[in-house]
């Protein structure tokens, strides 16, 4: 052996041995059981990784490999979610073609992934922009609109000018487009494609208590799904025959206290039932409301504001006429885009009424017979008062009841009603799965492109710059546009739009299983085999887009008997930010990208292995911190200066004391558990510290089984380390075909254990003792120590209090 680790050299060397033997292949053993681990695959960037990326990348590598030598059949694949605006705003940017940079940015990932020592099996490497993946993309987007899951509806979407194209619900945060967080969006009317996901709301809530995720993620779900119960009302628009206002209320114990009604400004009936006298001041309030985002209109800091239409609705409960309103703060996208005003009960409506001179009724009281708090809204469940039939019940009795009223009189249902809207998939960009439909010109209508002549290719335009008028840029091509109707020969033209991004990784990780079949959209067997994902990885920003839609899309698959599971991702863990060492997020833009390139260039790929699996807890942020790396790098040192120390022994295989055995199975048992529980920085520092203790042993005492468990396990961790040891070791096979070792469970048991001794509530000593000692035992080395005996003064022990192997407390 060299003198010192020389990374350099050895670190490629190992990796071109792994390509040649194809040591990472997937096995599929028979009786062996399965392990699929899977990380979010990722958009291949100009940019490239950074060490942030293998906060995710090394820790799902290294509970592969312990599975793997656990002698389970492990799948670890690799892909690129390559379609999308990412990559196509990347080469925008730098004058470049889609078709060409997304090949050479995959490849740099790759490149990246191969030299920081991930063992993927790169024969299953899928992207998403090929025509053989994207052909079932299209497939499954015809199953769904064969199941009756997607349409084509006209409505008002939210539009960014930078991206050129419409954004779906999720993709709109704080009132700017997701990907130009600080660009205002905007509404547009469109015609467009949607999934029917609310179609599946209550099975995607209930199916949460399910899976084992981080309790995060499933809070964000069901707030995003927002599922509330309560009726749907209907009052009619006086003076205007056949008009109504129907809404949805969570409280129509409370329906005897509206005085007013408010419309979005956006809702049908407003343009049907506002007078002349208002017309001018509805219109303009309608124009103003349009120009802003869903965030600006539901702040709760913003003063509500609101126009009176100089229409009425009739309450059949109190048959009073009420004012109907338009204000910003409703919305035509949740529930019916109207809703009913009882300011006595809800906050913001009593907001409103304040601001406008209002009437403000009270209809429900405290249960405990207090007064009902004066200045705002009384919004607890309580006793309901001035409401007819009503009074004296309590809500949730005066709630049933309304319901049946409603019902009996048909003006109204118990209902269930959703936050989630359907999921808007349609995009008017270029680099994306082109959607499966085409438009007859006769009178065929929509019409789904036959099977058999997918894929639906997408061409290469030169130039596909986002025109920013609401068509895509396919829609300048005239020889993909102009086509004939599959149905009746006649002229057709196809559908222009292409598929939001998430469409492809919507079922990507079915794909892995039989990558290369194509007469289906996979091999059912092998699916069957493989799926569903036993351990999934990647960002909690993820958490109401691809895991959303990914389990919808599985769950439609499960209800047309292609799959046999309904959760694709039954364990989710989120990996912890890697922020700069400024404390921002690493950003090219910032100057404060660390690259592995670098970092391997500097200290190796095994040290900076061990630093991202060191640096902290895998769930939590943390700054980047290089000086981790030097220490780590000063760690394989010492391991390498250990095995060499031995070997130069002669490699004995002498009898360890019972002390480095115990110490051995006891390492090997905390590191299996900890990396079990995806615990690395804890197991990593067992290993150091065991390394405290063998460092220092002679040979005979430092034998063959202390050190090779030793190298095992840390080749899980450091790859070419551990491979370049277990060959100076003598062993011509690789270390990662080695079986993981096994601990006696009986060398890892406490024979003794300290037990504390207190005097007069205060800890005097402490005793080393045989696990199960008596009390009695315990009490006699007590009284015979120093310490004790100085506080006891030569008093006789009033009282004993004994807790077994922990403590014994003296009062005097």
């Amino acid at each position: 052996m060299d003198e010192r680790y020389n990374a350099k050299k050895i670190e490629p060397y190992w990796q071109r041995e792994w390509e040649r033997s194809q040591i990472y292949l997937t096995r599929e053993n028979p009786g062996h059981p399965k392990f699929y681990v899977l990380e979010m695959f990722p958009y291949p960037s100009g940019n490239g990784l950074s060490v942030g990326h293998l906060r995710n990348y090394v820790p799902c590598d290294v509970l592969g490999r312990y599975k793997r030598m656990n002698g389970f059949n492990v799948l670890h694949p690799m892909g690129w979610d390559a379609f999308g605006l990412p990559a196509e705003n990347e080469a925008l940017l730098r004058q470049a073609h889609t078709s060409e940079t997304v090949p050479r940015y995959a490849a740099n990932f790759k490149r990246q992934l191969i030299i920081s020592g991930c063992a993927y099996d790169w024969t299953r490497e899928i992207n998403s922009s090929s025509p053989e993946y994207y052909r079932w993309t299209q497939w499954l987007f015809l199953l769904l609109l064969k199941r009756g899951l997607a349409y084509r509806a006209t409505g008002s979407q939210w539009w960014c000018d930078l991206c050129g194209t419409v954004l779906a619900n999720e993709q709109v945060v704080n009132g700017c487009c997701w990907r130009h967080t600080d660009n205002p969006v905007s509404k547009r009317d469109l015609e467009q494609w949607h999934i029917k996901i609310t179609q599946y709301a209550d099975r995607l809530l209930d199916d949460l208590e399910e899976i084992d995720w981080p309790e995060p993620i499933k809070l964000m779900q069901r707030n995003w799904i927002g599922r509330s119960e309560g009726a749907e009302l209907a009052f009619p628009v006086s003076a205007h025959p056949g008009k109504e206002v129907r809404f949805f209320t969570t409280r129509p114990d409370t329906v005897f206290g509206v005085s007013f009604m408010v419309l979005a400004p956006e809702h049908p009936l407003v343009a049907e039932i506002t007078s002349a006298a208002q017309l001018a001041l509805v219109t303009n309030y309608v124009k103003d409301a349009r120009r802003q985002s869903e965030i600006e209109r539901l702040s709760t800091v913003k003063q509500k504001t609101g126009v009176f239409t100089g229409a009425y609705a009739h309450n059949p409960f109190t048959a009073r006429d009420v004012p109907i309103w338009i204000a910003d703060y409703v919305l035509m996208g949740y529930g019916t885009g109207a809703i009913m005003g009882a300011p006595g009960e809800d906050q913001r409506d009593y907001e409103f009424a304040s601001q406008y001179g209002l009437e403000i009724p009270r209809v429900t009281a405290p249960s405990d017979g207090s007064p009902v708090p004066a200045g705002r809204a009384f919004t607890d469940p309580g006793v309901t008062v001035n409401s007819g039939f009503l009074d004296g019940m309590p809500t949730a009795a005066a709630i049933r009841a309304v319901c049946q009223y409603a019902q009996d009189h048909e003006i109204g249902r118990p209902t269930v009603s959703y936050r989630m809207r359907d999921w808007l998939i349609s995009r008017q960009r270029y680099w994306g799965c082109p959607i499966p439909v085409v438009y007859c010109k006769r009178t065929c209508g929509i019409v789904a492109v036959p099977e058999d002549q997918l894929p639906v290719r997408l061409p290469k335009l030169k130039e596909y710059q986002p025109a920013g008028t609401g068509r895509s840029p396919l829609a300048t091509l005239p020889e993909f546009v102009n086509t004939t109707c599959p149905q009746c020969g006649g002229p057709a033209e196809r559908e222009t739009d292409t598929m939001d991004g998430f469409a492809c990784s919507s079922w990507y990780f079915l794909r892995f299983a039989s990558p290369h079949e194509d007469r289906a959209l996979f091999d059912r067997k092998a699916v069957d085999r493989w799926l569903p994902v036993d351990l999934y990885v990647g960002g909690a920003e993820h958490a109401v887009m691809h895991l959303l839609y990914a389990r919808m899309w599985t769950k439609v698959m499960y209800d047309a008997g292609l799959v046999s599971f309904q959760e694709p991702f039954p364990v989710l863990r989120n990996q912890g930010v890697l922020w700069a060492p400024d404390g921002r997020r690493m950003s090219k833009s910032k100057g404060n990208v660390v690259t592995p390139d670098a970092m391997i260039d500097k200290y190796g790929a095994d040290a900076l292995r061990l630093w991202e699996l060191f640096m902290g807890p895998y769930d939590e942020d943390t700054n980047w911190n290089e000086g981790g790396v030097a220490a780590t790098e000063r760690f394989i040192t010492r391991v390498w200066t250990m095995v060499r120390r031995y070997l130069d022994a002669g490699g004995p295989d002498g009898s360890p004391s019972e002390e480095t055995l115990r110490k051995t199975h006891k390492t090997i048992r905390t590191v299996s558990e900890h990396i079990e529980q995806m615990r690395f920085n804890t197991g990593l520092a067992a290993m150091m510290d065991h390394l405290n203790h063998i460092a220092k042993l002679k040979p005979p005492e430092l034998n063959r089984f202390v050190v090779e468990s030793y190298v095992v396990m840390l080749a899980a961790m450091a790859p070419h380390l551990g491979e370049e040891l277990w060959r100076a070791l003598g062993h011509s096979a690789s270390v990662h075909l080695e079986a993981w070792p096994k601990f006696d469970e009986s060398m890892t048991r406490e024979d003794t254990v300290t037990v504390v001794v207190q005097v007069n509530g205060k800890v005097r000593d402490r005793l080393r003792v045989t696990v199960g000692a008596s009390e009695a035992e315990v009490r006699e080395l007590a009284l015979k120590s120093e310490a004790v005996a100085r506080h006891l003064g030569g008093q006789p022990p009033k009282k004993l209090i004994f807790v077994p192997n922990r403590m014994l407390s003296i009062v005097v």
